[in-house]
């Protein structure tokens, strides 16, 4: 491996961490021990600046570059934010109509299809064959029964592939203009 410097993240496809590395792991780490990796990322990451510092966590995170993105939102450094599932509010939802339709003559028939709503055979119940000759009807929220769904969060993770995020802290100091 060449020589990396203090304060480089890689991303490894082993378990181990590499000797003169800490796992990005958000743990803290001694500034007595570790002033050359602290001189570079501070308190970051966490710490009290006094004592300890803290390494990035980077455990089900997706790293994204600091800095102001092509729409605009500012990601500062050591920002951590996201969630790795979502629960949708009403307000977060569209607002959509469904449209039913319905006649007064008799079923012919009491097996669904495509475009046939299950019915008896009388002209109490919704039925209709040819969806397209008849008036669309709003419905009540009575009528179409309660809100689906449930206040359950869904998965919000994209297709991802894990490694090990290691930080140095012991390479070669890098240089800077």
């Amino acid at each position: 491996m060449s020589e990396a410097n203090i304060g480089e993240i890689r991303l490894f496809g082993f378990t181990r961490i590499p000797n003169g590395w800490f796992a990005c792991d958000g743990s803290l780490k001694s500034i007595a021990e570790y002033q050359p990796l602290f001189v570079l990322i501070g308190t970051t990451y966490g710490g009290d600046g006094i004592q300890t510092f803290g390494v990035p966590d980077l455990r089900g995170r997706l790293p994204v570059h600091q800095g102001t993105g092509t729409t605009g939102t500012n990601y500062p450094l050591g920002l951590s934010a996201g969630t790795e599932t979502v629960t949708l509010t009403v307000a977060q939802i569209p607002s959509h109509t469904h449209v039913a339709f319905a006649s007064t003559s008799n079923a012919t028939t009491a097996t669904p299809g495509p475009s046939v709503v299950p019915a008896a055979q009388t002209a109490d119940l919704l039925y209709a064959t040819n969806p397209a000759a008849l008036t669309p009807l709003p419905m009540a929220t009575t009528a179409t029964g309660p809100n689906p769904g449930g206040p359950l969060p869904h998965d919000n993770l994209m297709p991802t592939l894990t490694g090990s995020f290691c930080i140095c802290w012991s390479g070669v100091f890098p240089p800077h203009s």
